[in-house]
């Protein structure tokens, strides 16, 4: 009677998986078929994608050819040293600017206004000099006192055009010729330009104790105004200063830094090594760790809560008090804490309703760990394959950047008529600086004033007229590049891994060297298919930027239907990137085990993952959750003993730890390094994972445990599926 029952409960629990899929077979395609040739990712290869892998060659030859023109064109001190309206660099050793590293503004009150600012210029001729004026000088005062023979001129020449030497010029020709300042003011280097040297007294800006002045024209003058022309240079000159003094913290802290690496590398190392003996263990020690947090949390809610009912004016909704910077505002409001209790009450009740409805799949998901950690310790040389990644991703973007500035850098100068009030109909047109103040346009009525100044570098070739499409085209080939160096990783760990679940007797069937056989499988017969993965994520990715950048352009403007819009499409492609992301890293398992084009292997991984989609979402969640704590906590611990040092809170090292800018600058390279670090031993991991899920779920297809059709999963994985079987 035990065994009839038995057999009548298999025939059952058969009935209802085959009901079952049946049912998945109507939406989502087939099973896959029993193959008795099959012997895992080494059977009948051939190339894929050619045509894909044809056009992804021909990408990067040019790409290497972009990089050559670019280099000979360009010149990447235009954009790092100060430019004087000429196009000469301030301070270029070998030039006539060689001991003039300053930039110094004939009137800086035209920076006051940003609309004035043409390509990040100030619309006033700009010199290179030795030194900033250290006090208050008209023209029209130094005339009067050259005329007394004190030696004024001697001091006020040195900021006027180099070759100019005739104090006795009258007034409005030196203001019409541009020859000299009007008037200099007390100002210090800043980010090698001269800036009036204000100071707050009182409350009040002043400088070298005055409040006002009068320019050469007797017009008075409010300190207030060059305080804020010397606040529109900052806000150009201040990013490269920033960058300047990064450099400089890295150049002291660097080996720091790399300590605080290497200890995450053993983090790393070490967590692995602990989840390969301990994945049951730390996953259910984590879960309950985050309920009690949870459960702490909604206690402390509940009491802030209460307390805040018997405070005035804690009834006040969020929308009425509006968007604040000082986030303690939102703390003394009731509202906040219902948001918060409900919060983490629905996220209380829905990890207990997973763990109940689900606790099944998670064993599976936890075997999976078990089994991915078996697999990455008989293959350790897995571990160390993103450091191929990383080394492929140093060198495209270091030849994206140099490329970059070399395009930005390319050509000569270009003048352009700047007119301060904006009435010149020839403003922006190109100009000839030696020919301007001869020319028509200067003559003109409705041009008076106009200057012919230096605006960027470029030329009127097709190269030049071409540099915006060149730059998205060095943007679009870095990023297909770079999603090429993820794919081909992705794809040789998938080979590696695939050959390990498939092999009968594990180890002794594994192929020697599978990493580097898969590597060789991936790149002589799949580039092509690699290529084509890689470049519809690139195309969705350089759609979002796009659309990124144009909402931040359209911040500041009235354009809420157009803004709305573009916020919803930089939504739909974010979704897209990532549907896209997660289907391609699933078509390369396919690739790497069928040996099939991309196109074909993406069908077949949606389809298989669909007819598992239960088990997909667990894995998943669970594999994800448990992997983002562990680099979570390793940045954490880096993090924290990184700044421990840092401050020179730790004794042992107070006297080695260097004095910085900013602290936070290594603090925070050390901690995503770490992240980073983390992240690319763990993705080993969690490609195993996947890898291993795919090949559980394809293996359930294609074989039935029969001793003509065997199962070639691990002992306990075939365990857990005889449980769940029975369970169903």
């Amino acid at each position: 009677m035990a065994r009839q029952r038995q057999r009548h409960a298999s025939s059952s629990s058969a009935a209802v998986q085959a009901t079952t899929v049946n049912e998945a077979e109507h939406f989502y395609g087939e099973p896959r078929p029993f193959d008795p040739f099959f012997r895992g990712p080494v059977h009948r290869r051939s190339c894929t994608d050619v045509f894909c892998c044809w056009i992804f060659l021909l990408a990067v030859l040019s790409y290497g050819a972009l990089g050559i023109v670019a280099r000979f064109h360009g010149d990447p001190r235009k954009v790092l040293l100060p430019t004087n309206s000429y196009g000469e660099f301030c301070g270029q050793k070998g030039t006539s600017n060689a001991k003039k590293p300053i930039l110094f503004y004939f009137n800086i009150l035209k920076c006051a206004n940003p609309s004035l600012l043409i390509n990040l210029r100030c619309p006033t001729t700009q010199m290179c000099v030795s030194r900033c004026p250290d006090k208050f000088a008209t023209y029209t005062e130094m005339q009067r006192e050259h005329k007394a023979g004190n030696g004024s001129w001697q001091y006020y020449s040195q900021f006027c055009k180099p070759g100019f030497n005739n104090p006795d010029k009258p007034l409005s020709e030196v203001l019409r010729d541009e020859d000299c300042p009007s008037v200099i003011v007390p100002s210090r280097p800043f980010l090698q330009r001269c800036l009036p040297d204000v100071i707050a007294r009182n409350g009040t800006a002043t400088v070298a104790n005055k409040t006002r002045f009068q320019d050469a024209l007797e017009t008075a003058r409010s300190v207030t105004e060059l305080q804020d022309a010397a606040e529109g240079i900052r806000g150009l000159a201040e990013p490269r200063q920033l960058a300047l003094k990064i450099v400089e913290d890295y150049a002291k802290s660097w080996p720091w830094i790399v300590g605080g690496l290497a200890v995450s590398l053993l983090f790393s190392l070490a967590f692995i090594v602990l989840l390969r003996f301990t994945a049951g263990l730390m996953l259910w020690a984590t879960v309950i760790t985050v309920m009690l947090l949870l459960a702490h949390g909604l206690w402390h809610c509940s009491v802030a809560f209460a307390a805040l009912g018997r405070t005035r004016g804690s009834d006040v909704s969020i929308a009425q008090v509006g968007l604040q910077t000082d986030l303690r505002v939102y703390l003394q409001l009731r509202e906040t804490w219902i948001i918060l209790l409900v919060a983490l009450g629905v996220t209380e009740v829905s990890i207990l309703l997973i763990l109940v409805i689900m606790r099944r799949r998670v064993k599976l998901a936890i075997a999976l760990l078990r089994e991915a950690s078996k697999a990455v310790g008989h293959v350790v040389s897995t571990l160390f394959y993103p450091l191929v990644t990383f080394l492929l991703l140093t060198v495209c973007i270091s030849y994206w950047a140099v490329t970059a500035v070399y395009l930005a850098s390319s050509g000569d100068a270009v003048y352009k008529v700047v007119c301060p009030d904006g009435s010149c109909p020839h403003s922006n047109s190109t100009c000839n600086p030696q020919t301007f103040n001869r020319s028509d346009v200067s003559k003109e009525t409705t041009c008076a004033g106009s200057q012919c100044l230096f605006a960027f570098y470029g030329g009127e070739t097709a190269y030049h007229r071409y540099i915006f499409p060149l730059q998205m085209s060095n943007l679009l080939i870095f990023l297909w590049l770079v999603n090429f160096g993820s794919a081909l990783e992705q794809c040789t760990l998938a080979g590696t891994f695939s050959s390990y679940y498939w092999a009968k007797r594990k180890p002794e069937d594994i192929p020697p060297c599978p990493l580097l056989s898969s590597f060789g499988r991936a790149l002589r017969y799949h580039t092509g298919s690699l290529a084509f993965g890689a470049l519809v994520l690139s195309v969705a990715r350089l759609f979002r930027m796009t659309l990124k950048y144009l909402e931040k352009k359209l911040k500041g403007v009235d354009g809420g239907p157009c803004r709305f819009i573009l916020c919803c499409l930089t939504c739909c492609f974010w979704c897209l990137e990532k549907f896209i992301r997660y289907l391609n890293q699933n078509a390369y398992i396919m690739v790497a085990i069928d040996g099939k084009n991309f196109l074909r292997s993406a069908q077949e991984a949606f389809f298989l993952l669909m007819r598992n989609v239960v088990r997909v979402a667990v894995v998943d969640r669970v594999t994800d959750f448990l992997l983002f704590l562990g680099k979570v906590m390793i940045a954490g611990g880096v993090g924290v003993l990184t700044l421990l040092l840092l401050t020179k809170k730790i004794a042992l090292f107070q006297e080695e730890v260097p004095h910085l800018h900013y602290y936070e600058v290594p603090l925070m390279t050390t901690v995503l390094g770490a992240y980073l670090i983390a992240d690319g031993f763990f993705g080993v991991y969690a490609m195993c994972v996947n890898t291993f899920f795919l090949c559980f779920c394809d293996d359930l297809e294609r074989n039935d445990g029969s001793p003509a059709k065997p199962y070639l999963m691990s002992p306990e994985l075939h365990r857990i599926l005889g449980k769940a079987s029975r369970s169903r």
